[in-house]
């Protein structure tokens, strides 16, 4: 009898147990691994207090991506994870920014991230990708990590041993570096005399500027000026709820223009040293700018575009535009572009 109700009671939970898996949860059916690491990571550079970040505050957040990275010029598929951690958008949170260029350009939006391993790999980020998207929180210093394993083939994949940055969003997975140990805050290092409040704005044309060889910060440039005709681009047209940081709703407008990564592409080799390292900077004819990322404009997975727009020739805001499509707030579309340079962190 004894037996019998012991074996009765094993069936039961086994039961209990596959019921408990069949939920409508497909992300966490896999047991999670800890990630060896002490999070013990440094924040320097345009900040006013530098220092170790505080993980005990911090919430956490889950991510779920897939990757896939660079072999020989080809993308391979490397794997479907679910990880937790911190993100670098509540890391950076309380830190106070001292720009080196405050007195020339106020705004945020030319500032750029570096978050460096302890192998002395780096890999860059703009300002922008972490506090301006519509969907937040897409960045993460992960310390736990488990397989999406598919339920007919049963695939499994490796899990990395150490604590990783893990960037949701990136279709080529070249930024997820592992042991994280330091965040650095810059501002691009481009100077632009700012004047506000000209009229007209307009640019007839943009210069499409490239950093020279390695260890040449910014000499020995080299410069194109952008021809639209050239472009083989398809056009898009994306209605948008243009909403500013600062003076808030701006009118239901539609952008229609192509995707600049297209624009663009003939101008800069996409390698893996390009997406972890690379960006560029959009300024204006008054001085307004913007830092992106190589990896934000031409490695989205979200189909989520920077359109660049003609307004044709004599339109006030001209001739081209920024729209950034992914964000929230419209602080990142530049009107008059007169330059776009390509740098190397």
């Amino acid at each position: 009898m004894k037996k019998f109700c012991l074996l009765t009671l094993c069936l039961l939970m086994t039961i209990l147990v596959c019921f408990a898996q069949e939920n409508n949860d497909f992300y966490d059916n896999t047991p999670e691994k800890i990630l060896a690491g002490v999070p013990r990571i440094e924040v320097l550079g345009e900040v006013a207090n530098p220092g170790f970040v505080d993980f005990g505050g911090l919430p956490r957040r889950s991510l779920i991506i897939r990757e896939a990275r660079l072999k020989n010029d080809v993308i391979t598929f490397s794997g479907s994870y679910r990880y937790d951690g911190y993100s670098l958008f509540d890391i950076l949170k309380e830190k106070i920014i001292a720009k080196k260029n405050q007195a020339a350009f106020k705004s945020i939006i030319d500032l750029l991230v570096v978050v460096e391993n302890q192998q002395g790999e780096k890999v860059i980020l703009s300002w922008g990708e972490i506090y301006y998207p519509a969907a937040l929180h897409r960045i993460l210093i992960a310390d736990r990590a488990s397989p999406i394993i598919p339920s007919e083939t049963k695939e499994n994949w490796p899990l990395s041993e150490t604590m990783k940055l893990v960037c949701g969003n990136d279709l080529v997975s070249e930024r997820n570096i592992g042991s994280p140990t330091r965040i650095t805050v810059f501002s691009a290092p481009l100077g632009f005399p700012v004047k506000k409040g000209q009229k007209p704005l307009y640019a007839p044309n943009f210069d499409v500027v490239k950093q020279g060889p390695e260890g040449v910060r910014l000499l020995a440039m080299r410069s194109w000026m952008f021809d639209m005709a050239k472009v083989q681009a398809e056009k898009r047209v994306f209605p948008a709820v243009f909403y500013g940081r600062g003076k808030g709703f701006h009118g239901i407008q539609q952008f229609a223009g192509c995707p600049l990564k297209d624009a663009l592409k003939g101008f800069i080799t996409l390698d893996s040293e390009t997406l972890r390292r690379g960006y560029l900077v959009a300024a204006s004819i008054d001085g307004y700018r913007v830092a992106l990322s190589c990896s934000e404009l031409f490695n989205r997975n979200d189909q989520a575009e920077f359109l660049l727009i003609d307004r044709g020739e004599g339109q006030d805001g001209g001739r081209y535009a920024l729209f950034p499509a992914a964000d929230f707030f419209s602080d990142r579309a530049v009107k008059a572009i007169s330059e776009i340079h390509f740098l190397k962190y």
